[in-house]
């Protein structure tokens, strides 16, 4: 097929590039720099350097696209300007979906976010769950979401939708995971209170294959929430981290109300002024938020199967990030 991806420099994006190039696949890729665009433009037929607002770019992307896989998000950071994540997360959706209406392409694939349902108070949370979102990202990333399937109820839209919310995505190739691997590996990692809230991941040979499912599917406007086999303690990840670059369990532990109050104070002194903030709640929170999710509607209506342990995923990454010299 001819396989349009937006973000096809990031993470995910670059990886399903390039397992779809292996598959044989036409594909046509977005980047958002020349930068970037150096490390793709040996797997593109059609190489496009743009914003993801920028009609135009976006429609020479998608014309004679039988699918466009959409990856673009926001990278979430405290000081960030909050109009950006609507720039990005909703405004780059909308016009890179209607681009791919007026271009008459078959399927839109557009990547979510477990993040909409925000800290789940169900366990464990399924695609019918409510929404929760808890910060900018997060908001705009479900606004997104809704857009594309309020628009694909539309009985006359030819192009199918299919939403994915992934889980914690990690595995060789993600830079953001790196600094929590060197201070386990130094010893100066810190938990921050009980940390036995559930955690879900899933590594990326997992998603992209169910992304891949969901290419060949055809259903319409249907939510799945791909992740790994298990959810599990958000302690017991931790050290199974831990275990993967020959570590123990973090000893600095934190308790969370005074760690949550000081961070308030650190991101209101730093973010007026642009600078990124060493802590920030919504770091500290992630050793509170539940995240746990029921995988069984991509298992029961794709067949999506994720393979990948956590620990074996984890000992890939760290082989990895050794391998490429960063630990």
């Amino acid at each position: 097929m001819k396989i349009a991806i937006t973000g096809a420099t990031g993470f995910l994006g670059k990886s399903l590039a390039e397992d779809l190039a292996s598959k044989g696949h036409e594909l046509y890729l977005h980047a958002r720099s020349e930068e970037k665009a150096e490390v793709i433009k040996n797997l593109a037929t059609k190489l496009v350097v743009s914003d993801i607002c920028d009609e135009n770019a976006i429609k020479e992307l998608v014309t004679d696209a039988d699918v466009v896989v959409h990856t673009v998000s926001n990278f979430r950071s405290a000081s960030g300007p909050p109009e950006s994540y609507t720039e990005i997360n909703l405004n780059g959706t909308i016009n890179t979906f209607e681009r791919a209406r007026e271009a008459g392409v078959k399927r839109f694939v557009h990547i979510s976010t477990i993040g909409v349902l925000g800290d789940i108070k169900e366990c464990p949370a399924s695609e019918t769950t409510e929404f929760n979102p808890g910060d900018n990202y997060q908001k705009t990333k479900l606004e997104a979401e809704l857009y594309c399937r309020k628009q694909a109820e539309d009985k006359s839209l030819e192009m199918k939708l299919v939403v994915i919310r992934p889980c914690s995505l990690y595995g060789p190739g993600d830079m953001r995971m790196l600094k929590m691997f060197r201070m386990l590996k130094k010893g100066t990692f810190f938990v921050v209170g009980a940390c036995d809230a559930n955690f879900h991941a899933v590594y990326i040979d997992d998603l992209i294959a169910g992304i891949e499912l969901a290419i060949d599917d055809d259903s319409n406007n249907e939510v799945y929430i791909m992740g790994g086999d298990k959810y599990i303690s958000l302690k017991d990840y931790i050290t199974i981290a831990a275990h993967a670059v020959g570590a123990k369990y973090p000893w600095i532990k934190i308790p969370f109300a005074p760690m949550y109050a000081l961070s308030a104070v650190v991101e209101f002194a730093c973010v007026p002024f642009g600078i990124e903030p060493p802590i920030f709640r919504r770091r500290v929170k992630f050793y509170r938020n539940n995240r746990a999710f029921d995988i069984s509607k991509a298992k029961r209506e794709l067949g999506y199967s994720p393979a990948i342990p956590l620990e074996e995923g984890m000992k890939r990454t760290v082989e990895w990030y050794k391998a490429n010299g960063y630990l």
